[in-house]
């Protein structure tokens, strides 16, 4: 195998939450997966500790994987695209954490907690075909469980679809998982690319994974990015 490879996943289930700047009482999601979740999940199917003393070291291994995101509708026969929606969760908590640590038996807040319905995704990541060998294996037999975001959005399907030599032909793989007859470009759907910082027409995320297990403010940093939309060719 070369020194450079492409990993197709697939996000495929009923729920999906991808937070970026959830804080506090209200949870949002995304609307696309986040670099920070899915490597997330990998690191969960690797088995690194959020708080084991090598977390950051580990996660810094894949700063050079080069990540896409794809939008991959659900077709609804005549009716054409199945949209995504998103849900809000009403919850009422007892029992919370005070910023001094101590825990307000008697206490109640209101909160809300996003989610998208009818959501599918593909992920492309691309680098170093030795480390995306290593994340092929943990998906194949993951020491912890993998979500789509979050605990309650469990996988409809593998996520795991194929590892191959370049991008091309893990785009082909996954896009006949879904059903697709494999003629379709990846320019035909909308996606989200990452892109050098200060790019004309960027936007920046707190998004690159740093360590889970760090203060809320630490455990992330910024990334670039760029949403394209379908061509049609």
């Amino acid at each position: 195998m070369s020194s450079d490879a492409c990993l197709a996943l697939l996000l495929d289930g009923p729920m999906q939450s991808w937070g970026h700047a959830s804080r506090f009482e209200r949870r949002t999601t995304a609307l696309h997966p986040t670099r920070s979740a899915v490597f997330g999940l990998i690191a969960a199917a690797l088995g690194i500790d959020k708080h084991g003393g090598d977390e950051a070291g580990q996660l810094a291994r894949f700063d050079a994987l080069r990540f896409t995101v794809i939008n991959l509708p659900r077709r609804s026969g005549r009716a054409g695209d199945l949209l995504m929606q998103r849900l809000e969760d009403y919850h009422t908590v007892t029992g919370i954490r005070r910023a001094s640590g101590k825990v307000a038996e008697d206490a109640t807040v209101q909160t809300y907690r996003h989610y998208l319905l009818d959501a599918r995704f593909g992920v492309l990541l691309e680098g170093s075909a030795e480390l995306l060998g290593e994340i092929c294996g943990a998906l194949r037999n993951p020491q912890w469980g993998v979500w789509l975001g979050r605990k309650c959005c469990p996988p409809a399907s593998p996520v795991l679809v194929t590892l191959k030599s370049d991008q091309a032909q893990a785009w082909f793989e996954l896009i006949r998982r879904i059903g697709y007859d494999g003629t379709e470009t990846i320019g035909q759907f909308d996606r989200v690319v990452e892109v050098a910082a200060g790019t004309p027409g960027a936007d920046v995320i707190e998004d690159g994974p740093v360590a889970f297990g760090n203060p809320i403010g630490e455990r992330h940093s910024p990334r670039w990015i760029r949403r394209l939309t379908r061509s049609g060719t």
